[in-house]
């Protein structure tokens, strides 16, 4: 008889990479398909050119590389997807691609690839492509609707400057000037509906983002619902916050760095320049997400404590 030995965890799960990855790209299509409802065609092929340059950014580096190619666990897909639903909708196709291609192959591959990237590879980009083109990336227009292709839209305001002039029912539904995917609120519960129900991620940081976020608004005398229903926050808070390789290990982890986000993202859209903080949160929370788990560790099974020296 033939023994396999292997080492610990000997725990089976059918949750690989790819069934991860693709629950998520499932649980975005209602993001895409109200962007594009509303933001008209041009926002559907700004998703598909953000994809499309990921994925051809991660094969061309693993090609030059030598490097077995990848791209079949669709990780690069749904940064690329993530990052699109993160632009505005009347972005120009090569800066997507610019910000595609600096995610996979800069924050990504660089670092290592899959597994090893410090901080979430599609909200790095959107920093870098706020940094470098601020007008194009907080340039809002309002629904222009499906039969259009993005060329006549109005520009407005984002709901956040201004919260007085949109209804709750207006943000919840995404009837709102913003980026692709972070308007229509309905729609990113459904995803995160999803994502509970084939247990891709857990309730705990996106309910505490949210929450935290909530109180603190209220706290800094803001309107907390506004505030939810007004922005990225709850798209971030469900696929980017979430990201497995850049947030906490531990439950307890993680409610510190969902804390975190909500409270920076309060202190930056109340007394900073900027209106919206999701990006700069998630960032400043992966940063401190080793540090997160030094002190948060769970304690190895079977670890004694050291006895204590006896004075004398």
């Amino acid at each position: 008889m033939n023994l396999h030995l292997a080492s610990a965890p000997h725990a089976h799960s059918n949750q690989s990479t790819p069934v991860l990855m693709r629950n998520v790209l499932i649980a975005l299509i209602p993001c895409v398909a109200a962007g594009t409802y509303y933001f008209g065609w041009y926002a559907l092929l700004i998703l598909a050119a953000s994809t499309a340059s990921a994925i051809l950014a991660e094969f061309a580096w693993q090609k030059l590389t030598k490097q077995k190619v990848r791209i079949n666990d669709c990780s690069a897909a749904v940064t690329g997807l993530i990052l699109g639903l993160n632009m505005p909708p009347q972005s120009p196709v090569w800066l997507v691609c610019v910000g595609s291609a600096f995610a996979i192959i800069v924050v990504k591959c660089l670092f290592g690839g899959l597994g090893d990237n410090f901080m979430n590879p599609a909200m790095a980009a959107r920093a870098v492509l706020l940094a470098s083109w601020p007008v194009r990336m907080t340039s809002w227009v309002m629904p222009t609707g499906i039969n259009s292709f993005g060329v006549d839209a109005v520009s407005s305001a984002t709901p956040l400057t201004n919260l007085a002039s949109y209804t709750y029912k207006d943000m919840f539904l995404g009837n709102i000037p913003g980026t692709i995917g972070e308007t229509c609120k309905a729609a990113i519960l459904l995803g995160f509906i999803f994502l509970l129900i084939t247990k891709t991620i857990s309730w705990h940081i996106p309910v505490t983002v949210v929450a935290t976020t909530f109180v603190c608004s209220w706290l800094f005398g803001k309107d907390p619902v506004g505030s939810i229903l007004a922005g990225g926050l709850l798209f971030g808070a469900v696929f980017m916050a979430t990201d497995y390789v850049t947030n906490p290990m531990t439950i307890f982890g993680q409610i510190i760095y969902s804390v975190g986000i909500g409270l920076m993202v309060a202190i930056i859209r109340n007394f900073g320049n900027y209106p919206e903080g999701i990006t700069y949160a998630i960032l400043l929370m992966n940063i401190a997400t080793p540090l997160i788990d030094r002190f948060t560790k769970r304690r190895v099974y079977g670890h004694r404590k050291e006895a204590k020296k006896q004075n004398g």
